[in-house]
């Protein structure tokens, strides 16, 4: 989330916990008690770790009244996060945000991720779902495959 400023990192965290709340069937329930962190799914709970981690507690009625907005307006919109190796390209990213829309049948707001150690290609989040086509993931599936294969598993 680096470099992300004010009013968009506001929308971001919105989106995060409304998108949470959306996916385990309590897209308004979490709204006035939502910094009380016990009730809430993995998700909300990511959603409110990044807050700390990113020093951005004071942000928080301004998140909670974004929050309230999209709840009231039954935005259907859904909270992609792509991370990559490296930051994205126009093509890339406007790629993924087509696909995404197609995979979840809805508008996307897609948020950019730069991972470097995944070492190249891209991890997709949404929904509570995760597509992880990185090389890093790829590689440790090649590791254990020749593992199993030729030397009965790894130790």
């Amino acid at each position: 989330m680096a470099m992300i400023k004010g009013r968009e990192k506001v929308e971001q965290y919105a989106r995060m916990l409304f998108d949470a709340g959306v996916s385990s069937g309590r897209a308004g329930a979490d709204l006035v008690q939502w910094r009380h962190a016990a009730k809430f799914t993995p998700e909300v709970m990511e959603a409110i770790a990044t807050l700390r981690r990113e020093r951005d507690t004071d942000l928080v009625k301004e998140v909670q009244a974004r929050l309230a907005e999209l709840v009231d307006a039954d935005d259907s919109t859904v909270l992609v996060t792509a991370t990559t190796a490296v930051p994205m390209d126009n093509h890339l990213r406007q790629a993924t945000i087509d696909k995404s829309k197609q995979l979840f049948n809805s508008d996307v707001y897609l948020v950019e991720r730069v991972e470097p150690s995944i070492i190249g290609g891209i991890i997709i989040e949404a929904r509570g779902q995760r597509y992880d086509a990185s090389v890093k993931t790829q590689l440790a599936t090649v590791r254990r495959t020749l593992s199993n294969a030729f030397m009965g598993g790894e130790d």
